[in-house]
């Protein structure tokens, strides 16, 4: 898995670059800033559920896929 935050794991990055978007073509897509993106990938932020859907929506997979809670 990626990334970490201490309430969410991501594998965003690899995801992205995977589907061959750029942080900034993702960014548009999503209509956030590149920093969010930036910021969810090096796990800062945690995105909220509408933002989570837009971003699967663009890479074409569940938000499971992409965030998943830490083993307890």
């Amino acid at each position: 898995m990626g990334r970490s935050h201490e309430k969410l794991l991501n594998n965003l990055e690899e995801l992205r670059k995977l589907a061959g978007l750029t942080q900034q073509e993702l960014s548009e897509s999503a209509e956030v800033s590149r920093k969010s993106i930036n910021a969810i990938e090096n796990g800062i932020y945690v995105p909220s559920t509408v933002l989570a859907l837009k971003i699967s929506k663009t890479l074409g997979c569940k938000v499971e896929d992409i965030f998943k809670l830490p083993q307890s």
